[in-house]
C-alpha cells in the first residue's frame, strides 16, 4: 500500500467523524445555516426588497420570499449579470455557471467565493466516504477520468463563466492532478464526439481506476473503447473498479455497463447541480444520497401534489416523511431564494436524511390525470428486463392523445442494446409494473380511457442523433425520462 493510499485512509477517518457531527444535528444544523444565510444577506438588494432584517425564523422567510424559479428570479440576475454589486450575495459573483434555459435562453447560476468550496469538497467526501466504509484506496494511485465540459472561461463584465464542470476542472487538488485525466488540451475541445475520441485515444493504455460522467456519455466512451480495443472495458482497464455518476439514475444503464466491462463494479451517486452540491451516495449497502444539510442551503420541500396550489406549504427538514415526493426549495450561499431547481425528490431515510431524486416537476405526463413521475417509469422498466437478456442504452416516454385507430396510450421509445424475443410479453410486463406503480395509470387503463402502453423501438443511436441536432450532445446534457408533449418523441428515428 503506498503512502498515498495510506494517507486517503487516515484523511477519510477524520472526514467521516466530522461529518457525523451534522449528520446527528440535522434540524440544530439547517436552522444555523439558515439564521447565517439571512445575517449574511440582509443588506444587499434582494435582502431589503424583502426585509430579511425583520425574519427570526423559517415561517418569517417563508411568508417574506416566495418561491420562484429561474424566469421568476432573472430580474435580480439580470443585474448581477450586467456587472451590479450586493444583489442577491454580497459582493460580485466568482463564476457564473452557464446553463441551458427554456424561455429566456441562457441561464446564469452565480456561484460566490462562499459557495463553491462545498461544491469541491463535496465531490472530494464521497469519495473519502466510501473509501471509509469499504476499506479501499488503492484506486488512488491509478488514473481518474471525468467526462466534463470544457474549462474554457468566458468573461462577463469582470466575472467568468462557464459550464459547471468546465469551472470545477479549474479546483483539482495537486494530489490529483498527476493522475487526473484527459490532459487539459484534451478537455479543451467543445465538440463532444471530437472529444470522446480523442480521450479514447489518450487513455487506452493507460491503468485507469475511477471513471467519473454522465451516464449516458460514459456508455459512449465505452463504446468507442470497445470499439478500438476489441475486448471488454474491464479488459482494457483491469483495476477499474469505481464509477462515479449523477444527474441521472443508474439503475436503466446498469445491466448494460456491466456487459461494457465484464465484471461488477462499485459505483458511487452524487447529485450535484449548478445551484449547489445537495446530496452524495455514503454508502454502498443502502439506498440513496446523504442530504448535505451543512453546505452552505437552507431547503425547504413542498409536496408535488400540492405545488400547483396558491401558497402551498413549505416543509423544513424536520417535517418531512419518508417515500412523498418533495418538490426541492434551495437558499443559498451563492443568492438563490426560494428557489426552485426543478427536480423532485423522496426521503427513502430520516436518520440520517437521504433522499434519491425521483424527477423533474416539470418533466412528467398527467395528459389524463395520471400524474406519472421520471422514478415510476425508471422503477417499472427495471422491474420488466428483471431476469431478461434484455438491455436497454436509453428511453423516454411521451403520450400519445390522438392516435389513429383506438384509446389514447402511452408510448415507450426505447433504444436496445439487446432487444426482447418477444416485444409483446415484454411491453405486457412494463405496463404491469406501470400500474403496480401508479394507482392513477391503473384506473385509466381499467377505466378504458387508456389502452396499455405501446413500445416503439428507436434505431441505434437515435437518442445520440437527437442530441446533436439540437446541439446538446455530450457534457451535462441528459435526455428527459418523459415529458408531457411528443416534442422530443416527434424527432427520433423509429426503427
Amino acid at each position: 500500500m503506498s503512502i498515498k493510499s495510506i494517507a486517503a485512509k487516515l484523511f477519510a477517518q477524520k472526514i467521516y467523524k466530522k461529518t457525523q457531527v451534522w449528520v446527528n444535528n440535522p434540524v440544530e444544523t439547517q436552522k444555523k445555516v439558515f439564521l447565517h444565510l439571512i445575517k449574511e444577506a440582509k443588506n444587499t438588494q434582494f435582502g431589503k426588497d424583502h426585509d430579511f432584517e425583520k425574519i427570526k425564523t423559517t415561517t418569517d422567510f417563508a411568508q417574506q420570499v416566495p418561491v420562484r424559479d429561474y424566469e421568476a428570479l432573472k430580474p435580480y440576475v439580470d443585474q448581477v449579470v450586467n456587472g451590479a454589486e450586493n444583489i442577491l450575495w454580497k459582493g460580485k459573483p466568482l463564476y457564473f455557471a452557464k446553463t441551458s434555459g427554456t424561455t429566456s435562453g441562457a441561464k446564469y447560476i452565480p456561484l460566490t467565493k462562499e459557495s463553491m468550496p462545498y461544491h469541491i469538497e463535496a465531490a472530494r467526501n464521497a469519495i473519502l466516504h466510501y473509501i471509509h466504509e469499504t476499506g479501499k484506496s488503492d484506486f488512488v494511485d491509478g488514473k481518474m477520468i471525468f467526462l466534463q465540459g470544457s474549462p474554457i472561461l468566458e468573461e462577463k463584465n469582470g466575472v467568468k463563466l462557464g459550464r459547471l464542470s468546465g469551472i470545477v476542472a479549474h479546483f483539482v487538488p495537486k494530489y490529483l492532478q498527476k493522475n487526473r485525466m484527459p490532459s487539459w488540451e484534451t478537455n479543451c475541445i467543445e465538440d463532444w464526439e471530437t472529444k470522446v475520441n480523442a480521450i479514447v485515444e489518450e487513455t487506452f493504455d493507460k491503468d485507469m481506476s475511477v471513471i467519473s460522467g454522465i451516464p449516458s456519455w460514459v456508455q459512449m466512451y465505452f463504446e468507442k473503447l470497445q470499439e478500438k480495443g476489441g475486448k471488454n472495458i474491464g479488459e482494457i482497464f483491469k483495476n477499474f473498479n469505481l464509477f462515479i455518476y449523477g444527474g441521472v439514475n443508474y439503475e436503466p444503464y446498469r445491466a448494460k455497463f456491466e456487459n461494457l466491462i465484464g465484471r461488477k463494479v462499485d459505483s458511487i451517486e452524487l447529485f450535484p447541480a449548478s445551484e449547489g452540491f445537495f446530496a452524495y451516495q455514503d454508502l454502498q449497502k443502502e439506498k440513496g444520497m446523504l442530504l448535505l444539510l451543512n453546505g452552505g442551503i437552507f431547503y425547504e420541500f413542498i409536496k408535488s401534489d400540492e405545488f400547483h396550489l396558491e401558497n402551498p406549504k413549505r416543509y423544513t427538514i424536520g417535517e418531512v416523511a419518508l417515500n412523498v415526493n418533495y418538490v426541492l426549495i434551495i437558499s443559498t450561499n451563492a443568492g438563490l431564494w426560494g428557489y426552485n431547481i426543478g427536480d423532485t425528490v423522496q426521503f427513502v431515510s430520516l436518520k440520517p436524511y437521504r433522499i434519491i431524486v425521483s424527477g423533474r416537476i416539470k418533466h412528467y405526463i398527467s395528459a389524463f390525470g395520471e400524474h406519472v413521475i421520471g422514478k415510476e417509469v425508471e422503477s417499472a422498466l427495471q422491474e420488466a428486463i428483471l431476469g431478461t437478456t434484455i438491455r436497454i442504452n436509453e428511453f423516454t416516454v411521451a403520450p400519445q392523445i390522438t392516435p389513429t385507430t383506438g384509446l389514447p396510450y402511452h408510448e415507450w421509445f426505447i433504444e436496445y442494446e439487446n432487444e426482447p424475443q418477444d416485444s409483446v410479453t415484454f411491453a405486457q410486463a412494463i405496463d404491469n409494473a406501470m400500474r403496480k406503480q401508479n394507482m392513477y395509470y391503473d384506473d385509466l387503463i381499467v377505466g378504458k380511457v387508456l389502452q396499455k402502453l405501446v413500445v416503439t423501438p428507436v434505431v441505434k443511436n437515435g437518442f445520440q442523433d437527437y442530441m446533436k441536432s439540437i446541439g446538446k450532445l455530450g457534457g451535462q446534457n441528459k435526455i428527459p425520462r418523459l415529458s408531457n408533449d411528443r416534442k422530443i418523441v416527434d424527432l427520433l428515428k423509429r426503427k
